[in-house]
């Protein structure tokens, strides 16, 4: 009890967590070390997530429920970690995410970024790191941006996975990322993906200029009924469209640009280019 530090539950939702897990801890009787043992975690850790300088994870959530008798229930730490963890995402990310996971396609268009189900961990890791340096985010939102893009990528690793049809502009290709290394491992990784069967890349080259029917990104999915709902972010948030006499247009316009876009082979060539140093 000498060191035991006073706990601000309402100062952020990861002390909340932390919080919470100490009261229950304290409530079964235990201390540190019983419930370390308990999680097979070591009673360090227990104390950092406790006092809110380690973030939890969802394997610690898991193991956390199913010790304190909270697995499947409303009151589950896995549930507040999802809470945590979406909190810190974008508004109305989470919603097309949901969707994300039921499609059956998904019609991505791009610029300046490789899009997030493309990209390797490194370069994930490095656009994360930059918003933490311009104090756009901490670093534990950098951390759960990439813990939660790897999420995403393994969702659609499925079975019967969608069929991704993702158009690049070229600024995608070009624009370095994380440096040398970590750019030609991003563009091995493109020309990797173009050999599964559900997966077509296109890059929607300079020279189409005005023929170019989109200035921002743009995400179209296609449901198992065949409804199609579209995605766009600003700065500040996000907004999935469900209003076919809007979308439907979109879906018209990102046909278009396909036509317009290099075959995908023509794209492979051009990204195989760029790895060589060829402009």
């Amino acid at each position: 009890m000498v060191n035991r530090k006073e706990l601000k539950p309402e100062s952020s939702p990861q002390a909340a967590y932390g919080a919470r897990l100490r009261s229950l801890r304290e409530g079964s009787g235990w201390n540190q070390e019983n419930l370390a043992e308990r999680m097979g975690y070591s009673s360090q850790h227990i104390s950092a997530v406790e006092t809110g300088r380690k973030p939890p994870t969802l394997p610690f959530s898991r193991r956390a429920d199913h010790v304190l008798g909270l697995a499947g229930t409303d009151d589950a730490f896995e549930a507040e970690w999802r809470d945590m963890r979406l909190g810190s995402l974008l508004e109305g990310f989470p919603q097309y995410v949901d969707q994300e996971a039921r499609s059956v396609e998904i019609r991505m268009f791009t610029l300046g970024i490789i899009p997030g189900l493309l990209q390797t961990a490194e370069y994930a890791r490095a656009l994360a790191t930059s918003a933490v340096r311009r104090g756009a985010i901490t670093p534990d939102q950098a951390e759960e941006r990439v813990t939660f893009l790897a999420q995403r990528q393994a969702a659609l690793v499925r079975p019967r996975p969608p069929m991704l049809f993702v158009t690049l502009d070229e600024s995608c290709i070009r624009r370095p990322v994380g440096g040398a290394d970590v750019m030609d491992a991003q563009l091995a990784r493109l020309t990797e993906l173009t050999e599964n069967p559900n997966f077509v890349l296109q890059v929607a080259p300079y020279r189409i200029g005005e023929r170019r029917p989109f200035d921002m990104p743009v995400i179209l999915l296609t449901l198992a009924d065949r409804s199609v709902l579209s995605y766009a972010e600003s700065q500040a948030q996000g907004y999935l469209d469900r209003e076919s006499t809007t979308v439907l247009p979109m879906l018209t316009a990102y046909h278009q640009l396909q036509a317009a876009s290099l075959s995908q082979d023509a794209s492979v060539a051009m990204i195989n280019q760029l790895r060589k140093g060829t402009p």
